[in-house]
């Protein structure tokens, strides 16, 4: 899952971004409400959690401006903001869920799993499912005619994003942010290779090429017995 974190605290950010990141998560972090914005309007993400105090732009006006242009990304808005009539402003702008400072990582990491369960129309008590294939989002695991495969990382952060738009053609610029966000990323052919040991897992007709675009998980294909 790619994830924007948006908080001008530097101190608790980096504590944030390293417990995020341990949950096989992409994690982009920005300081800037106005920065915030302009990302989530051109970018893609699973979720924001998203301060409402911030430098140029404040997090309400945020989540007005992206709901306005009907961007459903899920909100988690975090912030020292306790009173009651703050939360429901953030919660009448669009966000999906509010959670004040300070505050426990595993109780932000459970929010997280039910905001994302809420807003995926894919998802299923066991997890994401196409044909034959079931991915859990919260594990990594992948179950395969109901045999469990343990993904590394990148292999689930490419699979998740395919099974969550099946039949429909992911850039490889769209699966590169889902591996390494704006960070730089590995040499030029690693998608490829992640590509090449996910074939061998689901079978070399689930995972398409089109080319000169990307990749496209075939739903049809994935119905059919696994052939590697």
């Amino acid at each position: 899952m790619r994830i924007l974190l948006v908080e001008d605290d530097h101190s608790l950010a980096r504590t944030m971004l390293s417990m995020l990141r341990e949950d096989q998560n992409t994690v982009d972090w920005l300081d800037d409400g106005q920065q915030a914005l302009n990302a989530l309007l051109q970018e893609h993400f699973d979720l924001a959690i998203l301060d409402l105090t911030l430098p140029r732009l404040d997090g309400l006006e945020i989540v007005r401006n992206i709901r306005q242009q009907e961007n459903q990304t899920p909100v988690i808005i975090l912030t020292a903001r306790a009173d009651l009539n703050e939360k429901l402003q953030g919660l009448d702008a669009g966000a999906d869920d509010y959670l004040t400072k300070p505050f426990a990582m595993a109780e932000l990491k459970a929010r997280i799993r039910a905001v994302t369960r809420r807003g995926s129309a894919a998802g299923t008590i066991a997890g994401l499912t196409v044909g034959h294939l079931i991915l859990n989002p919260e594990n990594g695991h992948l179950t395969i005619n109901g045999e469990p495969v343990i993904l590394p990382r990148s292999e689930f952060q490419i699979l998740h994003y395919l099974m969550r738009n099946p039949d429909h053609v992911a850039t490889r610029r769209r699966l590169e942010e889902q591996l390494y966000g704006w960070e730089p990323g590995a040499e030029s052919n690693a998608l490829e290779v992640h590509i090449h040991h996910l074939r061998r897992r689901v079978g070399k007709t689930v995972i398409r090429t089109v080319r000169g675009v990307g990749y496209l998980l075939d739903s049809q294909a994935a119905a059919e017995p696994v052939c590697p």
